[in-house]
């Protein structure tokens, strides 16, 4: 997942409204959304090489999304692998986000760098391995790309700032959502960060939406979690080769877990 942006706690209807794209080579085996069938309180996709996800919610609310953290100078030799972390959140219904700050503190040095966003519609914290300020998530819009919470690079900017207006909506509308994520327009060079991958790829990385051919956007996804405990998600697959994107929508109504 390389670009998330999100309403939380700040609409009179939805708790959280997230749109993210995920970003990925294009030969890297995945499953679109579905409810697990080892863990059927999760729906998330899955990643078919090392079994984790890149954003996925289980039926009580838990909710978690990933990011990586761009800086080839700071690659670690066969670390595991960060989509782990998002299902082992959302697999354990008994490890709450206090539980798993913990766990991130004792071992988020093993990954590479990475963005968490974890918890709850209600409850919602970030961590990142690389010194950023993690903690609970204030209300408000926000994004997250490949570096800390709320860096203003150009396509965060820019896509936050449409997240922004259509939370201005009492009603915002799926289709609204995603077409603030679909944008493959690059910006101009000297806007953009130098993450040490050279220019090119940073012209390549650019835009909201990354349409290259080995590498770019796989997915979109939106999120809405209400007040009332609807949950609403809606993946969208882009596949080069296939016309119409594969468009999967799932709902249901939280239930908590007894503990």
């Amino acid at each position: 997942m390389c670009l998330i942006v999100f309403a939380y706690d700040c609409h009179p209807r939805y708790r959280l409204i997230l749109c993210a794209n995920r970003d990925e080579y294009r030969d890297r085996a995945s499953e679109p959304s579905r409810f697990w069938a080892d863990y059927p309180q999760v729906l998330a996709g899955r990643d078919k090489l090392a079994g984790g996800t890149w954003l996925g919610v289980a039926g009580d609310g838990k909710f978690a999304a990933i990011t990586n953290y761009r800086d080839p100078r700071q690659q670690l030799v066969d670390p595991p692998s960060r989509g782990g972390l998002v299902s082992g959140f959302l697999c354990d219904p008994l490890v709450t986000p206090a539980d798993f700050r913990l766990a991130l503190n004792r071992e988020g040095e093993r990954y590479d760098g990475f963005n968490l966003l974890y918890g709850y519609g209600d409850d919602l914290h970030y961590f990142t391995n690389r010194g950023g300020s993690s903690g609970p998530i204030s209300a408000g819009v926000h994004g997250l790309s490949n570096h800390l919470l709320d860096t203003g690079w150009p396509k965060l900017t820019v896509a936050r700032a449409r997240l922004a207006a259509i939370v201005e909506q009492a009603n915002p509308e799926v289709e609204q959502i995603f077409a603030a994520l679909y944008d493959p327009a690059p910006f101009a060079d000297g806007l953009l960060p130098d993450t040490g991958v050279g220019p090119e790829r940073e012209r390549l990385l650019s835009p909201i939406f990354i349409s290259g051919e080995v590498y770019g956007t796989r997915s979109t996804t939106v999120l809405l979690i209400e007040r009332s405990g609807l949950v609403t998600f809606v993946e969208r697959t882009f596949d080069p080769s296939v016309t119409v994107p594969q468009t999967l929508c799932h709902r249901f109504r939280i239930r908590p877990v007894v503990k």
